[in-house]
């Protein structure tokens, strides 16, 4: 199915940038949005770790389609390059159109936990309450943006900018969040508990992993593990 993997959604968004330039500033729109993106990378995380069920997530600014080269690299391209009797012009005119994008986009994509009933609305719902003023920051210079005030809105413009996507992150199963978070966090202390206990008699090994337990408490989601966005041992 389009979007759904099991619990897991995976969310495209394109949204047109306006043309113009920043008033006082002289760059255009899309640059401006670039670089409210960038700083994003000055933060010690993103702005998105705090929006709940997020696997992960990327922005950038779609400038143009591109073509990567000429010809395309078929068995006559390649004969008709040693021809002296095609021109580059008659070449040229063989091959398909090329494409041009209309406007600059924002483009948005997520990976998140949405539950059996693929719940985009309380998503967008929660990304809203979580971070609207980081969203009005990025998203402020696009085409109908203005008429965003809340998260229904917020839900509904996004939902007339999404893409079908059938392409999913294979990194991360379609677990919640805090179980995924919790895993890694696991992972991550009994490679150390290991590392550091190599060797140890019997009786020393049991005790240090009976404390190893009550510490890393396994069962308990709310106890010590890994944050939203972490991304390196602490």
């Amino acid at each position: 199915m389009a979007n759904v993997s099991g619990n897991a959604y995976a969310l495209t968004v394109l949204s047109p940038i306006k043309e113009g330039l920043v008033a006082g500033k002289e760059i255009a729109y899309a640059d401006a949005v670039r670089d409210r993106l960038y700083d994003w990378n000055e933060l010690d995380n993103s702005p998105m770790a705090k929006v709940p069920q997020t696997y992960l997530c990327r922005y950038f600014v779609l400038d143009d389609v591109y073509v990567q080269s000429l010809p395309s690299g078929s068995y006559p391209d390649n004969r008709y390059d040693w021809s002296p009797y095609i021109t580059d012009g008659k070449r040229r005119g063989s091959l398909p159109a090329e494409d041009r994008l209309q406007s600059r986009y924002l483009v948005f994509s997520s990976n998140f936990h949405a539950g059996p009933n693929a719940d985009l609305d309380g998503y967008l719902h929660n990304m809203w309450d979580a971070i609207s003023d980081d969203i009005r920051e990025v998203w402020g210079y696009c085409y109908g943006f203005d008429r965003v005030s809340s998260a229904a809105t917020f839900a509904a413009y996004i939902k007339k900018c999404q893409l079908e996507t059938t392409l999913f992150f294979v990194g991360s199963n379609d677990d919640p969040l805090p179980e995924q978070l919790k895993a890694l966090f696991l992972k991550q202390e009994f490679a150390r508990f290991a590392a550091t206990n190599q060797g140890l008699p019997a009786a020393e090994l049991r005790k240090n992993y009976n404390e190893f337990i009550t510490r890393v408490a396994p069962e308990d989601l709310n106890g010590p593990s890994w944050s939203p966005g972490q991304y390196k041992f602490d």
